[in-house]
């Protein structure tokens, strides 16, 4: 357990370091949301897993080595596909398994490891029953078409569930003519699997509950995904629909849901601003932000080496 808890605390540390490279991104307005929404995946991957490949010009080979350093995963691998672990504590002198310079150190990562388990798996738990007793509830939703549900116990409409996705709406919304593009905003939540990657942020950061900046990635993360999802609507509209459709957000950003997709779940101010200098990408934008993502990938994902 000890163990598990040194190798954590390296991942959160170059998980912390990915995840402020996206944030100083993210305040380039002229990025469109989608793209940051992309990028959020980075930090998740640091946050998840130990090793990676090394790469010269990556971020983690730029920073001083006091700060960085690699420990191979193995003798043979590591000088062929240049697999390494990064070792931002520095706190052991050997490797699988660890052995620490200091002999209390072992019993400090040994307790420690004890609390960072108790308060990860409670934590899980919470969401887990939250999840479960949310779906319950909605059990008695009256079905309108396809996927598409009613409920009266919710006040906006929201996509629940991850395998087999349900739309609900709440009863006041079956006769709304704002329908067809709250309908569309959800599909488009479908479509993007936000749900499920919405649930797999909040137990990365139940994982690494002792990071607050593990929270406030979380909580950046759920705004862009909303504003991603809206960027992804208004380009299937035209300039009245796009109208039409921050006028339904104004009927609907009371209501926010933690593990649902909700239509008015994000700052209203942020998405009506967004709609109103929203321009649709041109084919040489997307390639040049592609071009731009691969680049910003191998600067974060890579190993010093």
């Amino acid at each position: 357990m000890g163990d598990i808890l040194y190798w954590l605390l390296n991942m959160s540390i170059i998980g912390s370091v990915a995840g402020l490279f996206v944030l100083l991104l993210r305040l380039i307005k002229a990025l469109p949301r989608r793209f940051i929404n992309l990028l959020w995946a980075i930090p998740l991957l640091r946050f998840c897993i130990p090793v990676g490949l090394g790469g010269r010009y990556g971020l983690m080979s730029l920073l001083p080595r006091y700060v960085v350093k690699t420990v191979p995963v193995s003798d043979g691998a590591a000088p062929f596909f240049g697999i390494s672990a990064m070792n931002s504590l520095q706190a052991a002198s050997g490797y699988f398994p660890i052995t620490y310079k200091i002999d209390l150190l072992a019993d400090v990562f040994r307790y420690a490891s004890i609390v960072w388990a108790v308060i990860a798996a409670a934590l899980l738990i919470a969401m887990t029953v939250i999840y479960i007793s949310t779906l319950s509830e909605l059990k008695g939703a009256e079905r309108l078409h396809g996927n598409v549900y009613c409920s009266d116990k919710i006040t906006s409409p929201a996509v629940y569930g991850v395998f087999r996705p349900k739309i609900i709406i709440p009863v006041s919304y079956k006769d709304s003519p704002d329908l067809d593009l709250i309908l569309l905003h959800e599909r488009q939540h479908i479509k993007r699997l936000d749900n499920f990657y919405r649930i797999a942020a909040f137990v990365v950061a139940a994982v690494h509950w002792f990071n607050p900046l593990a929270w406030l990635f979380l909580k950046l993360y759920l705004s862009d995904s909303e504003l991603a999802c809206d960027e992804s609507v208004l380009s299937k509209l035209n300039e009245d629909e796009r109208k039409q459709y921050a006028y339904a957000l104004l009927d609907a950003h009371k209501s926010k849901t933690v593990f649902a997709s909700a239509f008015g779940g994000a700052k209203l101010k942020t998405r009506i601003e967004r709609i109103v200098s929203f321009k649709k990408m041109t084919v040489v934008s997307v390639v040049g932000l592609g071009v731009l993502a691969a680049v910003i990938a191998y600067i974060l994902l890579t190993n010093a080496v």
